[in-house]
């Protein structure tokens, strides 16, 4: 099965194709990535995305079609990371699809939007598709996020006290320790203030390798009225977007960090140590004690001021690459959306309340029959022991 996402960045679809299988020991799991693909996105496409998450607003028929044009788009993206491996009988499409909207914000109705037409993926395809996981979690009191937590507690749990640090658009982590129910929840921002800062500041996509904020010193007293932001503050569980930190808040810090003398690199190394500091002041406000690995993941990991910034500020924290556990870190959104689906397609819960705030543990996600589906449920409804609960998860070659 194949597992898709576009993240915060909507920079690129993200397709990780995976075989699961019963493992060795009762309630586990074995899995196999097949492929791992980053597809870009057409840049005009991503450009309505930015105007639309800018500006706050759209039309009822630009809605439409966008839901429409990504689903061609996460269409294509499958097709061809199937052509290119030679899969010629995939079973499922899990598809997270691009977030468009993510309202959580107290005394709200709290909803989400993720778009990605699954039908058009299912027809173009022929393959069934899992898709808008976020909504069922949401429907029993959660906030629909962090979901990935449930790839991270069953392939990193049990072991050490480690932090899974995710390093999308938001930052997110999921606590795991022996003995201990995992947890998680999202930190604040990651890359998303980065990248509008790289545009705004310097006309670029983002900040490669972090060189604009090495360059630059990080301006005091900016990072402390950025960081008196109460989302810091707030208990988990608890998740955010770009609709908290996104184009408007970078904006905004980047007036202050001039009105302040800082200059473009000054303004690029304090959101960078803000990203590192939030971080680890959520480590100590809400993390468990005794931390001794954090594992990264997301495009951030490759941004070297940002990875500093976090030793600095974690000097007892061994930190890890997701590549030393024979995953690579930017697919691992990808395939914990896949195992999402596996779940989904065998009526198992995928959703940890510990980590949504959610009143109970859910089928995540909604199935859209493909031309497959008649011989994918004889394959299932066949299969001994098909609906046993994954306890654990094992990579294989």
């Amino acid at each position: 099965m194949a597992g898709m996402i576009s993240g915060t960045s909507a920079d690129a679809v993200d397709v990780a194709v995976c075989e699961f299988s019963s493992g060795l020991l009762p309630g586990e799991a074995a899995l196999r990535l097949l492929a791992y693909r980053e597809e870009p996105m057409d840049p005009a496409l991503r450009d309505r995305l930015a105007r639309l998450w800018r500006d706050g607003t759209a039309r009822l028929d630009e809605l439409t079609e966008l839901n429409v044009a990504l689903g061609e788009v996460f269409a294509g993206a499958v097709e061809r990371v199937i052509r290119e491996v030679g899969i010629p009988d995939l079973g499922l499409i899990a598809s997270h699809g691009q977030t468009i909207y993510h309202l959580v914000e107290p005394g709200r109705t709290k909803g989400t939007l993720q778009m990605g037409e699954p039908a058009v993926i299912a027809e173009r395809t022929g393959v069934t598709v899992a898709a808008d996981f976020r909504p069922a979690d949401m429907a029993a009191g959660g906030e629909g996020a962090p979901l990935v937590p449930h790839f991270d507690a069953l392939f990193f749990g049990g072991k050490r006290v480690r932090a899974l640090q995710n390093l999308g658009g938001i930052a997110n982590v999921t606590f795991v320790a022996p003995g201990m129910q995992p947890y998680a929840f999202d930190t604040g921002p990651g890359n998303a203030l980065l990248d509008v800062a790289a545009r705004l500041l310097f006309g670029e996509p983002y900040d490669l390798d972090g060189r604009h904020a090495a360059a630059g010193n990080v301006d005091g007293h900016l990072l402390s009225s950025l960081l008196a932001h109460p989302y810091f503050r707030r208990e988990p569980p608890k998740s955010t977007g770009r609709e908290i930190f996104g184009d408007a808040f970078t904006a905004n810090a980047i007036a202050q960090g001039r009105e302040s003398g800082s200059g473009p690199e000054d303004i690029m190394a304090t959101l960078t140590a803000l990203t590192a500091k939030s971080i680890a002041d959520a480590y100590r406000r809400f993390g468990p004690p005794g931390i001794e690995e954090m594992v990264l993941s997301g495009g951030g990991a490759h941004n070297q001021a940002l990875v500093e910034g976090l030793r600095r500020c974690l000097p007892s924290v061994s930190i890890l690459a997701h590549e030393d556990f024979g995953i690579p870190g930017d697919a691992k959104e990808a395939v914990a959306f896949a195992l999402l689906g596996y779940e989904t397609l065998l009526g198992l819960p995928g959703n940890l309340p510990a980590c949504t705030g959610a009143a109970r543990p859910v089928i995540l996600g909604k199935l859209v029959p493909g031309r497959n589906y008649p011989s994918l449920m004889r394959t299932i409804f066949g299969r001994e022991g098909a609906w046993s609960p994954i306890e654990a998860l094992r990579l294989v070659d």
